[in-house]
């Protein structure tokens, strides 16, 4: 049979080509990237800020008209706080600038990753582009993102805005880039492509696992599933307050929110009233059984039901509940694996069991973290700070957030921690990393060090310069001749290849053509 007989697919179709072209641009803009100086760099940063902070509402109610998931007024604030939040924090920061330790002897240079692979979830979707697109450039990445297939749209306009402004303020073309049509074939050949330096993972179990077997350096987090104690010597209109305002907020799609909440028995009548004011539905048994059939059908948590409100979920279990609800609370007895409101739930319900002591408590939050979310999070409400150090060392997690919300206290918004939208969980959670991810996780420094021997000098790098300002506006990216200079086309054409490489690139995408012509004669 003979070839012609077949159209020929779209050479993109494969995703290979499309893939490596966008990987090649990202490394020349990278390159370009790494010689900015810090005052340069932060200029791109803040225009980006700007227009990502601008642009915060536009998007968030776009996300949730795409996803379908979420509460638009929770994203705002969540696009806010990944964008002018992110910078406010590491604005003192220098990811630049070389560092010198005369007593040690020692000078550091800040060296970029190079080319960031970012995968962004359906859950958090602007939030997180903003994120790990600003984390990218104040450490002078290029970045390439991968947004999820339901959050395509809204990240791709994102990602298109934010590429826009960053060029415009004389970063190189090409530094931030974007998926517009993720594909198996697109995004496995970008996670194992040897020019990206890092990828970022925030997403479901498979895809962390995926970034990790791509053979290229990962960072990616493990599941939650979050532990709230709350013992005798709490404030208990305060905790309840913060505890139902955290399991609400974004209709409780972030990892971080509380998942089952531990109750001293002396006080949980009281706390469970002072809930029910801040909103809490209490549901009886068998309301609790319909919630739960309703939530895990077939023991299988409905993922349909992700980002839902507490309204929609009751009315689809068949409860009535008053129209202001803003969570509903599911009590049970043992937290075992057999127990489905022991597991992990991406939706306002909140499993409660009681404990007759505090060191009881401590033992069931633990048990819960065998079941799910080890190395993740968890929440204390408690005035004893024997209870609090007691808890955090038997709970198998790397952030323990003490009086406060576990959604965003844990990411960092309304605590002490690196803000972030990526809670790395260490070895207990089979994470590459073990803190919230921040910009210093995407620089390596080169450490220049000298002899310890008195008798060696050691020189004054301190009024050295080893970056500067760019010569022109916004580098251009080599395109080949076919190419229109004039069209003013910001993503070049598949047949656009780079200077350096072009070689390699071009032999790669004929052995594709070759590869698929082969294909269709053996057919």
């Amino acid at each position: 049979m003979s070839a012609e007989t077949y159209d020929l697919p779209p050479l993109e179709a494969t995703g290979v080509p499309r893939a490596r072209q966008m990987l090649e641009r990202a490394r020349w803009a990278s390159r370009a990237f790494a010689s900015y100086d810090r005052a340069s760099v932060m200029r791109i940063v803040e225009a980006v800020t700007r227009v990502a902070e601008d642009r915060a509402e536009h998007y968030a109610e776009w996300a949730v008209r795409e996803t379908g998931f979420g509460v638009v007024a929770d994203k705002v604030v969540k696009n806010r706080l990944c964008s002018r939040g992110i910078l406010d924090a590491y604005r003192d920061h220098d990811y630049v600038t070389h560092r010198v330790d005369e007593k040690q002897k020692i000078v550091e240079v800040p060296r970029p990753a190079g080319v960031v692979l970012a995968l962004t979830p359906s859950t958090n979707p602007v939030s997180t582009l903003y994120f790990k697109v600003i984390l990218s450039l104040m450490t002078r990445n290029a970045v390439v993102v991968s947004p999820h297939p339901f959050a395509k749209e809204s990240c791709a306009d994102a990602a298109r805005v934010l590429a826009e402004a960053a060029v415009a303020a004389g970063a190189p073309d090409g530094v931030v880039q974007v998926v517009e049509e993720p594909s198996i074939p697109l995004i496995d050949a970008l996670m194992t492509d040897e020019r990206t330096d890092v990828i970022l993972a925030t997403g479901g179990v498979g895809v962390v696992r995926a970034a990790y077997s791509s053979g290229n350096p990962a960072i990616g987090v493990g599941p939650g599933n979050v532990p709230v104690l709350v013992d005798a010597t709490a404030d208990l209109p305060r905790a309840a307050a913060k505890l139902v305002a955290s399991k609400a907020f974004d209709n409780s799609v972030l990892c971080t929110n509380e998942s089952v909440l531990i109750v001293e028995e002396s006080v949980a009548d009281r706390f469970l009233r002072e809930m029910s004011r801040n909103g809490a539905h209490v549901l009886d048994d068998a309301e609790r059984d319909r919630v739960r059939d309703t939530l895990f059908p077939e023991g299988r948590f409905d993922t349909g039901l992700v980002g839902k409100d507490a309204a929609a979920i009751a009315a689809k279990a068949g409860v009535r509940v008053a129209p202001r609800t803003r969570i509903l609370v599911a009590p049970f007895d043992l937290a075992v694996d057999e127990e489905p409101l022991a597991h992990e739930k991406l939706c306002p319900v909140l499993g409660v069991t009681r404990v007759p002591s505090a060191h009881r408590g401590i033992r069931t939050a633990a048990a819960v973290l065998r079941i799910g979310g080890a190395g993740h999070s968890a929440v204390i409400h408690s005035k004893d700070p024997r209870t609090v150090m007691d808890y955090a060392v038997a709970v198998n997690v790397l952030r323990v957030a003490v009086n406060e919300g576990g959604s965003t206290g844990s990411a960092g918004f309304n605590t002490g921690l690196a803000p972030s939208m990526t809670i790395g969980t260490g070895f207990a959670g089979r994470s590459s990393l073990g803190e919230n991810l921040q910009p210093k996780h995407l620089v390596n420094l080169a450490r220049i060090a000298y002899s310890s021997d008195v008798a060696e000098r050691f020189p004054d790098f301190g009024a050295m310069a080893p970056w500067s300002a760019p010569e022109t506006a916004v580098p251009a990216y080599p395109v080949a001749s076919n190419l229109d200079p004039g069209s003013g086309s910001a993503r070049p054409s598949l047949t656009t290849v780079p200077e350096d490489g072009t070689s390699e690139l071009r032999e790669e995408l004929r052995r594709l053509i070759i590869e698929e012509l082969n294909t269709l004669i053996r057919g």
